[in-house]
């Protein structure tokens, strides 16, 4: 490992976190240390019959567009979509597309702004950190809320584990409530400084358990404020 600068620790599924590890290392350099090791792993699950066509359709993650568009050759809906990469990847699947602020509120509110009686499907995995469907119905949006994929735990990767048995700084960013939680079962206890970019403050109040020598809240919840953070921390003093 470097030692002369921190390792970046990505914990992300796979195809996630190696483009956000490029996008890190585009403004960065190229040979900055990076270790990849999922901590969860997602399957498309069969949510059985499909309902009845939509006026939109809401996903608020990648994983959610990837899942239903191989489910389904359904494209008429409008696909709401909680921020740009999620955005993306939804007009690449063939929807238009309308994009929200970054997090789930900012996605709901700007439902309820547009609504103008229109159905909604929510297409979600097993776990989400926001009902989006029980939310939109008790402001008496009809939405049906389906179930397409779950997240599936993996342990950390021989080489993770190697990094953070070394009391060295790591950056490691964090998306979710879920997936801090899980990585502080994983984690817990290790030797590693952690310097911890949080995507919002529901996540950084689930750090506790990792013990960081810091934390920073990304100013927006999208991977560019990530980064942003990360910058931050990079420059962060030596706490330890």
């Amino acid at each position: 490992m470097d030692q002369t600068r921190p390792t970046l620790l990505l914990t992300r599924p796979e195809e996630q976190s190696r483009h956000f590890a490029q996008a890190f290392r585009d403004r960065f350099g190229a040979d900055w240390p990076v270790v990849v090791s999922p901590l969860t792993d997602i399957r498309t699950r069969d949510p059985g019959p499909i309902p009845p066509e939509t006026d939109g359709i809401i996903f608020t993650s990648q994983n959610a567009v990837t899942a239903y568009a191989g489910l389904t050759h359904r494209r008429n809906a409008i696909a709401w979509c909680v921020g740009s990469r999620t955005a993306e990847a939804a007009r690449s699947a063939g929807f238009s597309v309308q994009i929200g602020t970054g997090d789930a509120a900012g996605l709901v509110n700007a439902i309820k702004a547009a609504n103008g009686g229109k159905r909604y499907l929510f297409a979600r995995g097993v776990h989400v950190a926001r009902d989006v469907a029980a939310e939109l119905n008790s402001a008496g949006i009809e939405t049906v809320s389906l179930v397409i994929y779950e997240q599936l735990t993996l342990t950390p990767t021989p080489q993770a584990v190697t990094l953070l048995a070394s009391p060295a700084p790591v950056l490691l960013p964090l998306f979710s409530p879920r997936s801090t939680l899980i990585a502080a079962e994983r984690f817990g206890g290790c030797a590693a400084h952690l310097r911890i970019a949080a995507m919002s403050e529901a996540v950084a109040k689930a750090v506790a358990a990792l013990n960081p020598e810091v934390v920073q809240i990304a100013a927006h919840p999208d991977g560019s404020s990530m980064l942003d953070t990360l910058a931050a921390l990079i420059d962060a003093p030596n706490i330890a």
